[in-house]
């Protein structure tokens, strides 16, 4: 058991943050230069060290190397693009047709997160109620590691836009695994504090006072 002094975060610090925070954002744009395997295990032990329900940790991360595998995530992603955007018309058609919504070809690294829901670990604590918390387990896993990997200058991108089962199929993890989300890692196009969706005018920013309510 650790014990000792808890770290000190001065105002400087929190500065820091507050800008590793506002400069995280959904990459798309990304060089093709490889990242060292020992940052990506490094940074995916940051993101191991994220709080979860019950301490069950139940997020697994699948590292896709396998070229043929990757072409096929990609081509699954851009059958779910093409689908999704049938289902909107006139202008916002031709917008979400002009939008860059994934890196997968570029990207050096791809990452699946998986929630394991028949996970042991934790006996069930916290998870009568709401079962899904193993999932948000998971998602608070990547918010982690997209926090990380800014820090060391990459990008992440969160590809939603794709057949969750076929991917499953195609990585072969057991069948008590979920995908929560499909991420491409790598060093940045370019930089920006603003999201991308913003700057192409799909939909700005929610004033933060519409977001907190007071009961």
């Amino acid at each position: 058991m650790t014990t000792g002094e808890a770290p000190a975060f001065d105002d400087g610090f929190r500065e820091r943050l507050a800008d590793l925070i506002a400069w995280r954002r959904d990459v798309r744009r990304f060089r093709t230069d490889p990242i060292p395997p020992e940052q990506v295990r490094r940074l995916l032990a940051l993101a191991a060290l994220s709080p979860s329900v019950g301490n069950s940790q139940p997020w697994r991360f699948v590292l896709v190397e396998d070229p043929d595998t990757r072409r096929a995530a990609r081509d699954c992603s851009l059958a779910a693009n093409a689908a999704a955007a049938e289902t909107y018309e006139g202008e916002r058609a031709a917008l979400y047709r002009s939008l860059k919504l994934e890196g997968m070809a570029e990207a050096p690294v791809h990452i699946a997160a998986f929630c394991d829901e028949e996970t042991p670990v934790g006996c069930g604590l916290g998870r009568m109620t709401m079962p899904e918390t193993l999932s948000y387990s998971v998602a608070g896993a990547i918010a982690t590691l997209w926090l990380a990997a800014r820090a060391e200058g990459l990008g992440l991108g969160w590809v939603s836009i794709l057949d969750p089962a076929r991917v499953h199929a195609l990585l072969g993890v057991p069948a008590s695994w979920r995908l929560v989300g499909y991420l491409c890692l790598g060093r940045p196009v370019e930089e920006h504090d603003d999201p991308e969706l913003v700057r192409a005018g799909w939909q700005d920013r929610l004033p933060f006072d519409d977001m907190v309510l007071t009961r």
